[in-house]
């Protein structure tokens, strides 16, 4: 006999956006929510993993924002700079060989 289909109900879909948005591994989520492998997880429940997953990043992102703007917090001004703004003090590389002239131009000292 086949076995029957599993239907995800409201209180599940609470609980893998929640265990997702704490960092829990899908393997773990799988076995709190009662499924065999996390790729049924993935199947049944991609939209709460995703957006567990997003909505603690957008959370974090705000505190560090505060943080950062605050200006008691200077560690995470500079950690957002470096990371989010993209503002990192860099040194211009040498692209290429270096041309040297194949002259020389010397000034006549009676000219001047």
């Amino acid at each position: 006999m086949a076995r029957k289909a599993f239907e995800p109900a409201a209180d599940e879909r609470r609980v893998v956006k929640v265990m997702s948005a704490c960092g829990i591994r899908q393997e773990d989520i799988a076995t709190e929510v009662g499924l065999r492998s996390p790729k049924t997880l993935r199947k049944h429940f991609r939209e709460e993993l995703d957006r567990g997953r997003i909505g603690a990043d957008i959370e974090v992102g705000k505190t560090l924002y505060k943080m950062a703007i605050s200006g008691r917090r200077p560690a995470a001004t500079i950690y957002y700079l470096n990371r989010q703004a993209a503002r990192r003090a860099r040194s211009t590389p040498v692209t290429g060989p270096v041309l040297v002239p194949d002259f020389v131009v010397t000034r006549d000292k009676e000219a001047v």
